[in-house]
């Protein structure tokens, strides 16, 4: 479960900017939107975000700071050799902040134990790391790592309630790379929850990234999870009759030779051996039926089979999932369709979360979003990004969230100039 995440100086974004899943007061929509979370005293979680602003205000980078966490998370252990710079972007726009590092935090549940942990990073190194954990309710600072510019030396701090060989650790860490990932590899058990989120709780979609089809296909292959992927498209009103799988061997002969020879060599070394699956789909009608191609069904239909597989995984696990431009190729009422999956306690039994950003302000309506739910971005006059939500406002519980946002009531609208020839 994510509770909030805060990142500062990473691409547009140069003073810390906050995101919260925690659920204002208010109790509308409260039994299908909000959930209560596994851990004491905290205050309920909400299921779902959407994110607003103009084209460049930010939104992207607010998802992408989460998508970098994880990455690096993820793989600054092994993706990383020594020496190799870090790719990371600060707010470029002042001197200062281009030169200094960028800070990410992040505070979820797992395993019913609340976490807070994050790092300040630049190319070079990482400059600070800490993990908070609050398995009693009261918070232990198991870790923290400060690189002291003086000494060019990092400066370590230890509680007693963290359990590992911390010298071994400490000594295998490198610069680039972060105490979590190394702890991990070196088989450190009680990090593990927290590395476990990362890997196995948080999903991130970013534009230019495509969406994992073997997700999908992995579920075709059985009756069972085919079926599912068939009412999830028709539910969407696809009418899909059924979905066929063809299987054969990769042959050298499909890789066009156009392409530049190298290139291609690359390609069929890739390939060889390889089997690969290509996806039809069977359509009834009045007339009979035929059968089309993936590659050949619209956009929409094509991005909707693609989300199909992890969009089920994550209501199925209970998981975080972060989609940036989900309105993409796909119509106002399949968004709502997609997004209201989670508000649903049938459909979402284990309180999976789902935040996006979108264009589609047909969604800005009370019986969709509550007014905790709903943030915006917007640039200031140095271009820097600013991140807040429509509950900063109080508006009234059943006032017209789209037509407030439309007019400029809450910010977050690009500026429209006149344009002559």
């Amino acid at each position: 479960m994510l509770i909030d995440f805060s990142v500062a100086n990473f691409r547009s974004i140069k003073k810390k900017q906050v995101f919260s899943f925690a659920a204002a007061k208010g109790d509308e929509l409260g039994e299908t939107h909000t959930f209560q979370s596994e851990v004491a005293k905290l205050p309920n979680l909400l299921r779902s975000a959407v994110m607003y602003g103009a084209n460049a205000s930010g939104k992207s980078n607010v998802l992408r700071a989460l998508g970098f966490m994880n990455f690096l998370v993820l793989n600054s252990f092994s993706a990383l050799q020594e020496g190799q710079l870090i790719p990371i972007t600060p707010f470029l726009f002042d001197p200062e902040s281009s030169k200094a590092p960028s800070e990410f935090e992040i505070t979820f549940i797992s395993d019913g134990v609340r976490y807070q942990y994050g790092f300040a990073a630049m190319q070079q190194r990482i400059h600070e790391e800490w993990l908070i954990a609050y398995p009693e309710g009261k918070p232990q600072r198991w870790f923290e790592r400060v690189f002291n510019l003086g000494t060019s030396l990092y400066e370590w701090q230890f509680s007693r309630n963290f359990i590992g060989q911390k010298e071994v650790i400490k000594t295998a860490t490198r610069s680039n790379a972060l105490f979590l990932s190394t702890a991990i590899q070196l088989n450190n058990d009680q990090l593990k929850p927290v590395f476990n989120w990362f890997s196995s709780k948080l999903d991130v979609i970013l534009p230019g990234f495509n969406i994992n089809l073997q997700f999908t296909l992995d579920k075709c292959a059985t009756e069972q999870g085919k079926q599912g992927i068939l009412s999830f498209m028709n539910a969407a009103d696809i009418s899909i009759a059924n979905i066929k799988l063809e299987k054969k061997a990769f042959d050298p002969g499909m890789v066009p030779n156009i392409l530049a020879p190298e290139l291609r060599d690359r390609l069929i070394a890739d390939m060889y051996g390889k089997e690969l699956t290509s996806v039809k789909f069977v359509h009834d009608s009045g007339a009979g039926s035929g059968i089309l191609d993936l590659n050949d069904e619209s956009q929409g239909t094509q991005k909707l089979f693609a989300f199909a597989g992890p969009w089920l995984d994550v209501l199925a696990r209970g998981k975080v999932l972060v989609v940036d431009e989900l309105d993409t190729s796909l119509h106002p009422l399949l968004v709502r369709h997609l997004v209201g999956l989670f508000h649903n306690p049938k459909t979402n039994p284990l309180n999976a979360q789902l935040l996006i950003s979108t264009h589609d302000t047909t969604l800005l309506d009370p019986a969709t979003y509550r007014r905790d739910q709903v943030w915006f971005t917007e640039k200031d006059e140095h271009g820097a990004t600013s991140l807040y939500s429509l509950a900063e406002f109080r508006p009234r519980k059943n006032e017209a969230f789209e037509r407030g946002y439309l007019k400029g009531r809450y910010g977050a609208l690009p500026f429209i100039g006149e344009f002559s020839f």
